[in-house]
């Protein structure tokens, strides 16, 4: 029996963990460590209704706020599981090491997010992600040391194996070698969302180049959601990308406002006076958007967080402020910030079921490359739980696939006749080639216009025949041919839903429909893209 997981970052640790825990071997492949995932950058926090602080809270109030932020378009049951389940989730991390911050009667802390009215996100100072990625880690790393799980750590996803019963296995190119290898077993994806699409502006990853799901789709496999794509409001420009401002930020405090008129307008605050600057992020974003715009206010957005008080400052957001100061040369203990909204989270991609089961039998994904938990829009503190706990739902799916399996799948690189399981693969490979630099520059830059925080169909039309142009007359290889497909698919997903809902504004079509509350299932057959509308599942389990 054996597994094999593209992607080595928190959904990909979270699967390894369960399947070495069940005994079962697993291949871990990804082109770099693990420490350097986009995991690693989470800071704020993860949701689980503790109720450390007294509030009263309850995971079907998590469950029903995270439908609520996701405006209905989550599958109920998928939702129900994971709220259900987060309790458990970050014990099991804490159990594990997890450093969260405490409170004096050694409780977990909870802080407030955004889009919840109950303090439900547990934390590690506003590193989160990186004290969750180092316990996840050292746990693997003892299956690593008696054989259960193997790394590759410097091996990229070609494409899948498939046959007529579906996904056979993974094809991996070794980066140092070049070397081509078969693995043959289930297949788990944990290959992070699309921030390649959008090069320099997204907070994600500059490694992840999003090319890992366009091959994906190239080969048939169903997506869903495209459209839904979360602008952080708090974000700056660095370096070829743009860096994250927690929402911790604003929920030890910290205050949004514009200069309007010569007075600093806190317009979170007065148009939303009970969550105020902790409205859901499309929300915020929006508004943001919208201020900007106005002819009464000059200079931008700005973060106020100099009315946080020192004893926060120091045992919360301390590595925030050294990050601030690093990059921006500003102390947000004394000084406001500019912040501008940024391309932050991928709320769609591979179409999974509750099981984490893709429409190719054989295949599974998990984290943020598969559309699941988030709907129109995701809850900070989600994305954490959702990527631990996707991952072991994964694993535990695809631990049955193995479990049919009669051999045990390994990777052998000595000469000679390889075994019936993996095997080096001697052929031609043209998803292997370099994707252009140049290319998907002026392609992120088409869709960046068009899928931006307010959107028309025009702009739509335009950035698809922007595309098409693009493409006419160039020798591109199979790898880029497979970017424009996953990439004409998100504008036409954009275009077919007529309506605003979360993420996805529509100033041609400003209502919410509930005509429109169904899943965009995006599909390539035959070389040709299909959008179309599913109904979503009532929920079921209580």
């Amino acid at each position: 029996m054996a597994v094999n997981i593209i992607g080595a970052g928190l959904a990909g640790l979270s699967a390894a963990l369960a399947l070495a825990e069940q005994g079962i071997k697993c291949y871990l492949v990804s082109a770099q460590s693990s420490e350097r995932a986009q995991s690693v950058l989470a800071e704020g926090g993860i949701n689980a209704a503790l109720d450390t602080m007294g509030q009263d809270d309850t995971t079907e109030l998590h469950f029903e706020e995270t439908m609520a932020g996701g405006v209905q378009l989550a599958d109920p049951d998928a939702v129900a599981a994971l709220t259900q389940n987060a309790p458990a989730v970050v014990m099991k991390l804490a159990a594990l090491g997890v450093p969260f911050n405490r409170s004096p009667d050694g409780s977990l802390m909870l802080r407030s997010f955004g889009g919840q009215k109950k303090k439900r996100t547990a934390f590690a100072q506003s590193s989160t992600g990186k004290m969750i990625m180092t316990a996840l880690i050292a746990a693997v790393r003892k299956y690593e040391g008696n054989g259960l799980v193997t790394r590759l750590s410097h091996h990229t996803f070609v494409r899948l194996l498939t046959g007529e019963s579906g996904c056979s296995g993974a094809r991996v190119r070794d980066s140092y070698t070049g070397e081509l290898y078969d693995l043959r077993g289930a297949v788990i994806m944990a290959c992070g969302g699309l921030s390649g699409f959008f090069p320099g502006r997204t907070t994600g990853s500059v490694t992840n180049t999003g090319t890992a799901a366009a091959v994906l789709f190239s080969q048939g496999v169903e997506f869903a959601d495209l459209e839904m794509i979360q602008y952080h409001p708090t974000t700056f420009a660095i370096p070829g990308k743009r860096c994250l401002i927690s929402e911790a930020a604003r929920g030890e405090g910290g205050r949004l406002y514009a200069d309007c008129s010569g007075l600093q307008w806190y317009f979170m605050e007065e148009k939303y006076p009970v969550l105020k600057n902790l409205m859901p992020r499309d929300v915020v974003s929006r508004e943001m958007y919208l201020v900007s715009g106005r002819k009464d206010v000059d200079g931008g957005i700005f973060l106020d967080m100099t009315g946080i008080s020192d004893d926060v400052w120091a045992h919360r957001l301390s590595d925030l402020r050294a990050e601030i100061q690093s990059y921006m040369s500003l102390d947000p203990k004394e000084t406001p910030i500019p912040v501008e909204p940024g391309i932050h989270y991928f709320m769609g991609g591979i179409r999974v079921n509750v099981r984490h089961e893709t429409s190719l039998p054989g295949l599974y994904a998990a984290g943020e490359c598969a559309c699941q938990y988030h709907g129109a829009n995701r809850l900070g503190g989600n994305s954490l739980l959702g990527a631990v706990f996707g991952g072991s739902t994964a694993a535990k799916s695809a631990a049955l696939s193995a479990a049919a399996q009669t051999k045990l799948a390994k990777l052998t690189r000595l000469p000679g006749k390889p075994d019936n399981d993996a095997e080096r693969f001697t052929g031609e490979e043209p998803l292997c080639a370099e994707v252009s630099g140049e290319l998907t520059a002026r392609a992120g830059d088409i869709l960046y216009s068009a899928l931006g925080i307010v959107r028309s169909g025009e702009r739509l039309l335009n950035a698809l025949d922007g595309l098409a142009d693009l493409m006419t007359g160039k020798a591109a290889n199979e790898a880029e041919k497979a970017r424009y497909q996953l990439a004409r698919a998100m504008l036409l997903s954009a275009l077919e839903r007529r309506e605003s809902r979360g993420a996805h504004c529509r100033e041609d079509f400003p209502e919410t429909k509930e005509e429109y509350r169904k899943t965009a299932v995006s599909r390539f057959e035959n070389g040709e893209v299909s959008i179309s509308f599913e109904n979503i599942s009532e929920r079921r389990q209580k």
